[in-house]
């Protein structure tokens, strides 16, 4: 079984000082804006992801 994929960034303020927290797991704790936050894996979508067609001129 492969790792979990850890933020590249806060969602609040863009710096990438991050580190886990020990309030469980998927919480990130922001040096930068000392800000917590928790990630949380909700499921895949039973649709999937449509593009729409764009109706563009033909060249």
């Amino acid at each position: 079984m492969s790792e979990r994929a850890a933020p590249f960034y806060c969602p609040y303020c863009g710096d990438e000082d991050l580190r886990p927290s020990e309030e469980g797991h998927g919480a990130w704790e922001c040096a930068a804006c000392n800000r917590a936050f928790q990630l949380k894996f909700l499921g895949l979508l039973s649709r999937g992801v449509k593009q729409e067609e764009r109706g563009g001129a033909e060249i």
